[in-house]
């Protein structure tokens, strides 16, 4: 398993856990953890 593939799941897993709660800072950082997942598949690519 590719380095960057792992790295998208742990973002992805982040972003999940953290739109389970509605406070403002937590969507920011889901947001952030959507953009870390994306920027790990195109290096995975």
């Amino acid at each position: 398993m590719k380095v960057s593939n792992l790295c998208a799941d742990i973002c992805e897993a982040c972003a999940s856990e953290c739109e389970k709660y509605d406070n403002e800072h937590c969507k920011r950082c889901a947001e952030e953890c959507r953009k870390c997942a994306v920027a790990c598949q195109s290096m995975a690519a």
